[in-house]
């Protein structure tokens, strides 16, 4: 069976959200999600970096602070070295996610920055897959309830308020995810030949 590990910081439980419905998604697609919560930058990573080696496919999501990822997702990331010398990630799928409380934030830095890596890592990456909700119509709304608001196909970039993780991200938000989460597994599967 596909497995997929999501490999993910959050600063206060918005991004969580998110990697939880990728998970969704996943094993709406009959796959096995793996989720990898990222501590803090100074926990050791070697349990993770196994576990993510081990899976088909890795997603890596982080809030966006600062018009970057954060600091706990950037540690594991330069921890990810020891995969890059022995060639350990090599042509897994890849994808990434961020969160933020603004509507852009300089979000699509922080998924460059994920992608980089990947391409570091030499794995193939999996953009989003989903049009833009506004596709057809004269302007975005950004409406809570419409699926990619923002219009991003390198991954998915979600926007959460400054209240609890129950409420926000918006249930389009929320959608997108787990459509992503999907399209990981199903196309990890025609790789792997496994789904």
């Amino acid at each position: 069976m596909t497995k997929v590990a999501i490999v993910f910081h959050s600063g206060y439980g918005h991004t969580k959200v998110v990697a939880e419905e990728i998970a969704h998604g996943v094993r709406n697609a009959g796959a096995t999600p793996i989720l990898l919560e990222i501590e803090g930058p100074s926990q050791d990573f070697k349990p993770l970096l196994e576990a993510a080696t081990e899976a088909d496919a890795i997603v890596f999501g982080a809030p966006t602070y600062m018009g970057d990822i954060s600091v706990g997702l950037k540690a594991f990331f330069e921890a990810s070295s020891s995969a890059w010398y022995t060639g350990a990630w090599k042509d897994k799928v890849a994808g990434g996610f961020t969160n933020s409380f603004n509507a852009s934030g300089d979000k699509l830095h922080a998924l460059m920055s994920i992608f980089v890596l990947s391409q570091q890592q030499h794995m193939i990456w999996v953009g989003a897959g989903q049009p833009a909700s506004s596709q057809g119509t004269p302007a975005p709304t950004f409406a809570v309830d419409e699926i990619n608001r923002f219009s991003y196909s390198i991954g998915v970039a979600t926007q959460s308020d400054n209240a609890s993780p129950e409420v926000t991200p918006g249930s389009g938000d929320r959608e997108f995810a787990r459509r992503y989460g999907l399209r990981i597994a199903q196309v990890t599967g025609k790789l792997t030949g496994i789904l």
